[in-house]
């Protein structure tokens, strides 16, 4: 397998300059300001497991692939909430996805695993059902190796800063562990970020016994909704010890809401009944993110909105496999109206910092790129799971740069659980505004010279300011 050298320029003199530019940032340290990585992969630096639950099991963009042609997910190894019996034979599936690799043609998991195999792997070989078990004795005997254990490839992979997600909660042990070795805390190689979705939405069915634990950590009586703010502030302020820069919000909608301490009090309690309404648990979530803006005015966390994902729309997924195993669906969301209170009411304060992203790209050009020209608080995030594609990050640059310009955006964050594959979103991302400020050097829109101290900023100085890493990495 010969892994091309892509620009994703067509005409010769645009590919040209977007090579040229593309070396420029190529080498940059990596900023990972946002992800899923599991901390105890790092904390424990034990070898990595098989090919397969290295590169399958815990890869939603496959499985789910695999399941819209009738493979479902456990015959590719992935857990069951019953425990019921699934596929153990990593061997096997391996075959399984070799012997339908035919369903990723053109997609980005092709390309993202392909430049994986050949960057991360020295794997040559082009996969299929033929050469399946050739692939996996190559990629297993790398794992076998020192050089292949997760602490040695983060610093392979020219990682500067990772950030993790973790929950209030947490407990935080596998960042204590890290911070002890030398690679987090304040300033830290690997830090967490603070998402505190399972104590807010009141529509989880676990809410009620997450504030219980969320109060036992904090020390603090989450059975009255002035001890459940403390509670938040109090994990807040660990999660900052241990090197925090960033809250993360993933609701079903953008919308805030203001309400007195009075009207959100009510609602609490009728949480704590039982007894709140699916209207109740919009209008809470809504008025929390007015309670986080004001809580990061005081402690200096970026928030970052992920809305406009209906969760678990596949039911009998979910039912079987629980969250985040690709039933999930993008759906229009408006940003305009839903954002305003926030905006009203903290906007225009240098203070806070609010990164913005969308699964709804038609919103780039209307409504988002507009309102990050217009709030000084505002970012755009870069585009995000369904849309964090070649085609796509061209179409974002394209819609937004006239009313936002480079710098109200927030740089490239690969918010991935795959950690074998970050260096290759990030590659893919460099060579995609490569393409993209090319395009404009060619047409004399945009002096070469400044083409490639936008690169840098887009790849290495933006993310590493807006999200408050500039004293990360000790």
């Amino acid at each position: 397998m010969t892994v091309s050298d892509p620009t994703f320029a067509i005409e010769p003199r645009h590919r040209q300059v977007a090579r040229e530019l593309y070396a420029t940032a190529r080498d940059l340290p990596l900023i990972s300001p946002h992800g899923h990585v599991d901390p105890r992969l790092l904390a424990d630096d034990e070898p990595f497991p098989d090919p397969a639950r290295l590169l399958i099991v815990p890869d939603h963009y496959v499985t789910r692939m695999l399941l819209s042609q009738g493979i479902p997910p456990d015959r590719l190894g992935v857990p069951r909430r019953d425990g019921g019996p699934v596929e153990t034979d990593p061997r096997a599936i391996w075959r399984l996805l070799a012997d339908n690799w035919h369903l990723f043609r053109g997609t980005p998991s092709r390309l993202w695993l392909e430049r994986t195999l050949k960057t991360v792997f020295d794997v040559e070989t082009r996969l299929s059902g033929d050469t399946a078990d050739d692939v996996y004795d190559a990629i297993a005997a790398r794992l076998a190796e020192p050089g292949f254990r997760p602490r040695a490839l983060f610093e392979r992979f020219g990682i500067e800063v990772l950030a993790t997600t973790e929950s209030p909660t947490d407990d935080l042990e596998q960042h204590a562990k890290l911070a002890a070795d030398g690679w987090g805390g304040p300033g830290g190689r690997v830090i967490s970020t603070f998402r505190p979705d399972d104590v807010v939405d009141l529509d989880r069915e676990d809410w009620f016994a997450n504030i219980g634990r969320l109060g036992e950590l904090a020390g603090q009586d989450t059975g009255t909704y002035a001890g459940y703010l403390a509670a938040l502030r109090h994990r807040r302020e660990a999660f900052i010890e241990a090197g925090t820069t960033c809250s993360d919000h993933g609701h079903p909608t953008a919308r805030t809401e203001v309400l007195t301490a009075a009207e959100a009090a009510a609602i609490y309690e009728r949480g704590l009944r039982g007894s709140a309404s699916a209207a109740d648990a919009e209008t809470f979530r809504g008025h929390m993110l007015l309670e986080f803006a004001r809580m990061s005015l005081d402690d200096g966390l970026v928030m970052q909105l992920h809305p406009g994902a209906v969760r678990d729309h596949n039911r009998r997924l979910h039912a079987a496999h629980g969250r985040d195993v690709g039933g999930d669906i993008p759906r229009a969301t408006d940003y305009v109206h839903a954002l305003r209170p926030l905006l009203d009411t903290y906007g225009m304060d240098p203070r806070l910092r609010v990164v913005v992203y969308t699964l709804d790209e038609y919103t780039f050009s209307r409504e988002l790129a507009p309102l990050a020209g217009g709030y000084p608080a505002l970012f755009l995030g870069a585009p995000w799971w369904f849309l964090d594609t070649p085609d796509a990050m061209r179409r974002f640059r394209e819609a937004v740069t006239d009313s936002a310009g480079f710098y109200n955006t927030a740089g490239f964050v690969d918010d991935t659980r795959a950690f074998c594959s970050i260096p290759v979103r990030h590659d893919v991302s460099r060579r995609s505004d490569a393409a993209y400020l090319a395009s404009l050097v060619v047409q004399d829109r945009l002096p070469m010279d400044e083409a490639v101290e936008t690169m840098a900023d887009l790849s290495y100085h933006l993310p590493k300011r807006i999200f408050r890493l500039d004293k990360a990495a000790k």
